[in-house]
């Protein structure tokens, strides 16, 4: 397979860069191929604005999803920008990889997805209409493709357990799993998730770097997150809420978007469906919420 790894974070000696050396090297070792984006070591430019849409007048109301969809169709977006694409279109795995600071990702890949994934690209796709809703969430651009998080945090398991304090893991990277990835087709693996790491000892570490291996060894056939498919017919067009009797009673918020929680019978669900067209652990304090390097 072809691998593309988005690196976000400032240190390359840090446990995040130490991580990253063990997936890049264990996937080379099955044979794949693997590229990398590190958006530190390339000054990556995280904001959007008008220098991004150069046939925009510098005196012209800047909106974004038009001047992106604009730039997008008469292939004038930046240089950076038409390059990342063509690493997307290329790999077969996507990987993220970055240190949980304040519940989310750090701002220079929150700035990469902000400007790569244009209109026309990651979405803007498809028929928009009153009976489909373009091609998101299951379908796109990066359909077929697989995608996973690796992520680092300092904070314990238990935090982010189901009764912990920061909110359940999987809560908190729904916006990116689903919102980022599923998005524009991607089908999400688990992520791979790291915790206590300014607490990590050498021991520690080499059960995390094999534990890690094994993911990479695994990449091609670990099942991904069953999320529902936004045209497979679990959602009403164009409202796109789910139709009343899907979803166990009791589940509620992200709950709802995982395939397998329904209470209706497969076969009336099929039907609908069908009906439906030494180490780098930080140096600096912990953060309450988790922040490390």
């Amino acid at each position: 397979m072809k691998v593309l790894l988005v690196f976000a974070h400032p240190e390359p000696r840090s446990l995040n860069g130490a991580l990253r050396d063990v997936a890049i090297k264990e996937l080379e070792a099955q044979g794949h191929e693997v590229r990398m984006s590190d958006l530190y070591a390339a000054r990556w430019k995280s904001e959007i604005d008008h220098a991004d849409f150069r046939s925009l007048a510098p005196d012209a109301r800047l909106k974004v999803a038009k001047a992106s969809g604009e730039a997008f169709a008469t292939n004038a977006l930046t240089e950076d920008v038409k390059a990342e694409h063509e690493k997307l279109l290329w790999a077969d795995v996507l990987i993220l990889q970055f240190p949980l600071w304040w519940y989310a990702m750090p701002a220079i890949l929150k700035g990469w997805v902000d400007r790569v994934y244009a209109y026309g690209f990651a979405y803007g796709v498809g028929e928009h209409s009153d009976k489909y809703r373009g091609k998101r969430f299951g379908e796109g651009t990066l359909a077929g493709k697989r995608a996973m998080l690796l992520v680092t945090t300092g904070g314990w398991e238990e935090h982010y357990s189901a009764r912990g304090i920061n909110g359940p893991i999987d809560d908190l990277l729904f916006p990116i799993n689903h919102g980022i990835l599923f998005y524009p087709g991607y089908d999400v693996l688990p992520p791979f998730v790291t915790y206590r790491v300014d607490r990590l000892d050498e021991t520690g570490f080499h059960v995390v770097a094999e534990r890690l291996r094994e993911r990479m060894r695994t990449l091609g056939s670990t099942p991904p997150i069953p999320y529902r498919r936004q045209n497979g017919g679990d959602y009403v067009i164009p409202t796109l809420q789910l139709r009343p009797g899907l979803a166990d009673p009791d589940a509620n918020g992200f709950a709802l978007h995982l395939d397998g929680t329904d209470t209706v019978d497969e076969t009336s669900l099929r039907g609908r469906r069908a009906a439906s067209g030494p180490l780098a652990a930080s140096s600096g304090k912990r953060s309450p919420c988790g922040r490390q390097s």
